[in-house]
């Protein structure tokens, strides 16, 4: 009897170690995790592998640091120069691009601050000179690295604003409905949008305001972390990842992950 529990105790921890084994942790930006997309892809991902997928939803900061801290085996991301940066230090190897969106200004159907149409510099601009309220993650994530670098076009110093520029510290879906409850504007990719009108819908307030310019184009690639680095990670199984997600048939998958009849990311892993 003792023989028989011990081998039984025995085998489950064999199990739980394999099974340890085949989970690859990733860090990503909450608009893979907000959209439904990785609750989509992963489920999949594990079918095709036989590796589970494991996430933490952050901002693409807080997700650079925490491959930094080899917390994780790699990340899904969208904010290229950091990316590079990271990969500069030697933590990060093999980005590969998988997909892409674009970033747009969303506000209240009223449009009180009349912008719509013009350019993102001229609506910022415009936001700033008339003290609409606008409201920033403020987390450094790839969305509001990107619309610092807006502001910073537009010739306004956010860090001088006052009480009309405010900083949520939290994910887009909960940042657009703070937007919306205030009567503001915000920046956000637009998947989250989609995913957003999808939940409200003809309860939804808000509208696109800016959208099609070049610089609102928004790309998300994946970045292995470098065992040399850290030692703890699991190169192999984000290679797998890596393979494929970048593959022909993930990339039709994701083509294919629709809301409202639109497309919320658009693959490019080969262009």
């Amino acid at each position: 009897m003792k023989k028989t529990l011990l081998t039984l105790g025995l085998s489950a921890i064999l199990a739980s170690s394999l099974m340890a084994k085949d989970a690859l942790m990733m860090a990503t930006t909450t608009s893979t995790d907000n959209t439904g997309l990785l609750d989509y892809l992963a489920p999949k991902f594990e079918k095709d592998t036989g590796v589970t997928l494991k996430w933490v939803a952050t901002g693409t900061g807080k997700a650079l640091k925490m491959g930094g801290n080899c917390d994780v085996d790699i990340l899904f991301v969208h904010a290229p120069a950091s990316e590079k940066k990271f990969i500069a230090t030697g933590f990060g190897v093999d980005r590969q691009q998988v997909m892409y969106n674009d970033f747009i200004v969303i506000g209240p159907k009223k449009d009180p601050a009349s912008v719509s149409g013009m350019t993102p510099s001229k609506a910022l601009q415009t936001i700033k000179d008339k003290s609409a309220k606008f409201f920033s993650r403020g987390d450094n994530s790839g969305t509001n690295k990107k619309e610092l670098s807006l502001w910073n076009n537009a010739k306004v110093d956010t860090k001088e604003a006052s009480s009309w520029y405010v900083q949520t510290g939290q994910g887009m879906l909960r940042t657009i409905n703070m937007a919306a409850e205030k009567n503001g504007y915000t920046m956000t990719d637009r998947g989250t949008w989609i995913k957003y009108m999808s939940q409200k819908g003809e309860d939804n307030t808000m509208k696109v305001v800016v959208e099609g310019d070049k610089s609102l184009f928004n790309q998300y690639s994946v970045v292995s972390i470098n065992k040399e680095k850290c030692s703890n990670v699991k190169p192999e199984l984000a290679k797998k990842f890596t393979n494929w997600v970048v593959s022909p048939k993930t990339q039709k998958t994701i083509a294919d992950f629709r809301l409202l009849g639109q497309a919320l990311f658009i693959p490019n892993a080969d262009k």
